[in-house]
């Protein structure tokens, strides 16, 4: 498919479609949009063929990933810039880290399928890191029945929310775009959206959790470092946050970037909510990271959630029935790369080169002429603000549309305002100006994007205000 066709506005308006808003009409700019169209299309569901809501297919990663696909990135990837994957640079060229696994050793056990909540020697090497790293001099430690293995975090969170009981659940605006399916799948509990404010960075503050228990909220869902923010909370507002959640709510911490912490001047400090807990079977706080993200080894899908014993025996349980569980070789293969201080010199590393690569694409955009308020102090994301630019890309989807023609894959911001009851019109949304842009890949592919990025402004005339002037 000709790139070109993704965002041509010349067949002129179409009819106006359904819109769920009644505070503004949609722009002609909106109307005009060929991924405007496409994105609505997706979105308000088809007609159903046997059952299938084809709507409910994809995150939004994927929907991207396959408007790339049409104009050509299966074709040759390598000439793209895709900076719109959640996953780092997985090759062995990162100082002071240790080459990923090349081959891995399948012993005659790991031909068997292994116990839903994992192996029990993964599950010891998991608290014993966490014990090392976060619970030092406590009391309560964890053991290896705290530890549930599951087969990638989408799976640790589908499993979280198979067994929750009735319950009000509490989850932020903006946060990651997988919540959105998770959290309209099961119909268990009330998902209820919590907006964050702009003008304070999308910080998440204890008078906020507060103020979501009082209203009966007994469960809250967050990324920590959030997604895609690349902003972090952390103590000791995170030990306040879980104070006032102790007895009252579960804490449902979703932490795969705590390794992509620059706050701590690059010591190998990860962030954890574990740091914080009390009493390892008493405490309502379950964790969730795994090797995708720190360990930057997305394809093996390795994850592991933490928490009380009696919540890793269902989530364990409930495995049979939604996922099967982990591979087992590869959870065999996990067991040596978690030995705590091999894990603090390779976060140390992991964290200089990352924050090398956020200091130079910031740069980068700051001399292209965007304005970042604040420069993400985690993860590997920056959530980049459109309005300056032009009317015709000065949204997500129209800026993403723009970025295909030049090989660039971005998020738009529209995908993490996340709407599972679709019961909003998002074109409404405070996160359609913006994008979601990932220093994950590796430099020369940032510095790719970065030319395009580049090329795109220039193509339409510059920047003509300032952001904080809409």
């Amino acid at each position: 498919m000709d790139t070109n066709s993704i965002a041509d506005g010349s067949a002129g308006i179409p009819n106006r479609l359904r819109r769920f808003s009644t505070l503004k009409e949609p722009t002609d700019n909106e109307l005009r949009s060929e991924i405007h169209r496409q994105f609505r299309e997706a979105h308000q569901g088809h007609r159903p063929h046997a059952g299938l809501d084809p709507s409910r297919a994809s995150t939004g990663v994927i929907w991207c990933t396959e408007r790339a696909f049409q104009c050509g990135f299966s074709d040759n990837p390598s000439a793209w810039a895709n900076l719109g994957q959640g996953a780092p640079e997985v090759d062995d060229e990162i100082p002071n880290i240790a080459p990923r696994p090349h081959t891995i050793d399948i012993s005659v056990a790991a031909r068997e399928y292994a116990p839903t909540a994992g192996t029990k020697e993964l599950r010891q090497a998991v608290a014993h890191l966490y014990n090392e790293h976060h619970r030092k001099g406590k009391a309560s430690q964890y053991t290896w029945e705290n530890v549930c293995i599951v087969p990638g975090g989408r799976a640790g969170l589908i499993r979280i929310a198979a067994v929750l009981g009735n319950a009000y659940l509490g989850f932020f605006i903006p946060d990651y775009t997988a919540y959105n399916e998770m959290l309209s799948l099961f119909r268990n509990f009330a998902a209820v959206p919590v907006p964050l404010s702009e003008a304070d960075q999308y910080h998440i503050h204890p008078d906020k959790i507060a103020e979501e228990i009082s209203r009966g909220t007994s469960v809250i869902l967050t990324s920590n470092p959030r997604n895609p923010t690349g902003q972090v909370v952390k103590n000791p507002m995170l030990a306040e946050i879980q104070d006032i959640c102790r007895d009252r709510a579960t804490l449902i911490m979703d932490e795969f970037y705590g390794g992509y912490n620059y706050e701590t001047n690059c010591d190998g400090t990860v962030i954890s909510a574990a740091d914080n807990v009390h009493d390892v079977d008493k405490d309502d706080v379950i964790i969730i990271d795994g090797l995708t993200k720190r360990f930057r080894l997305p394809g093996w899908r390795i994850a592991w959630l933490v928490g009380p014993k009696e919540f890793i025996k269902a989530l364990g349980s409930c495995g049979s029935y939604l996922d099967g569980g982990a591979a087992h070789p590869f959870q065999e293969a996990a067991v040596p790369m978690l030995d705590p201080p091999r894990v603090k010199e390779e976060m140390k590393g992991l964290q200089k080169h990352f924050k090398m690569k956020r200091d130079f694409v910031v740069g980068r955009l700051r001399e292209i002429g965007f304005e970042i308020p604040y420069v993400p102090n985690s993860t590997f994301y920056l959530w980049l603000d459109l309005r300056g630019l032009p009317e015709d890309i000065n949204d997500g989807l129209n800026f993403f549309a723009a970025c295909l023609r030049e090989k660039i894959i971005v998020v738009p911001g529209i995908f993490f305002d996340l709407n599972p009851s679709r019961r909003r019109d998002l074109f409404d949304s405070p996160c359609h100006p913006f994008v979601r842009l990932s220093y994950g890949p590796t430099m020369e592919t940032l510095k790719k994007g970065m030319d395009g990025i580049e090329r795109i402004v220039k193509k339409h005339g510059g920047f003509k205000h300032n952001a904080s002037d809409s």
